[in-house]
């Protein structure tokens, strides 16, 4: 009888169904990552350019990703070249804007350090990569999920669309007349902001670390302005 009770319970604990550890789509511990929303984990051979992206602190107390404009075309591999600039550990997440709130309420009640392909935290003055396929078109999101961080500032939007859509972005012809790098500020002689409704003159736009890195005065520009946080800001330049 004992004999029989001992291969009954064997029996069944083979025939129970197996649960794996799940990662946010698919498994924290899954060694074979699956496809997101946003796409999925992109190969070094396949990648198609390289966006700089520096995580850091100011002194107005905002926390940062700046990089040139993500606007990216679908079905292209990106490399992010990431560098945490500032005094604190940031992190960088490529995810939807809904699952990316989703993550930080998780993380505001325990701060989590994940091991998923979509994102890598960085201690300061530390630096590493992401690179990743952006298989579907929409609007997603680039951010740090530290408590406090995204409030903070610390997320900008990632456009994925085809390659005619980027095409109808209108750049502006302009003329770098100064550069004060310290401050993140340029003023710059153009011609009419059409997207702004504005007409040809002489004004100061803000830009970030990167974009100011392209800039030289007497550069004679084409770029597309918007207004991010209520400033006039350079967001692509070419």
């Amino acid at each position: 009888m004992r004999n029989l009770l001992l291969t009954t319970s064997f029996a069944l604990v083979l025939s129970a169904p197996a649960f794996a550890a799940g990662t946010h789509d698919g498994g924290h511990g899954e060694t074979k990552p699956t496809a997101m929303m946003i796409g999925m984990p992109g190969e070094a051979a396949n990648v198609d350019r390289t966006i700089d992206v520096t995580l850091l602190e100011n002194d107005e107390g905002e926390m940062l990703i700046e990089s040139e404009e993500m606007t990216i075309k679908e079905g292209e591999t990106i490399r992010f070249n990431i560098t945490n600039k500032g005094e604190l550990e940031h992190e960088f997440v490529l995810d939807t804007v809904e699952r990316n709130a989703e993550h930080k309420i998780e993380m505001a009640k325990m701060d989590m350090e994940h091991d998923d392909p979509n994102r890598i935290r960085l201690d300061a003055g530390a630096s590493g990569e992401v690179v990743w396929t952006f298989a579907n078109a929409g609007t997603f999101e680039a951010a740090c999920l530290i408590p406090g961080h995204y409030e903070s500032g610390m997320h900008r939007a990632v456009s994925v669309g085809d390659q005619m859509a980027q095409a109808d972005v209108e750049y502006t012809s302009g003329t770098i007349k100064k550069i004060d790098a310290k401050a993140g500020k340029v003023t710059i002689i153009h011609g009419p902001l059409v997207n702004l409704d504005m007409p040809a003159m002489t004004m100061v736009f803000r830009a970030d670390e990167a974009m100011m890195a392209k800039m030289s005065e007497g550069q004679d520009i084409e770029f597309v302005a918007d207004r991010v946080k209520g400033k006039l800001t350079v967001t692509q330049m070419k």
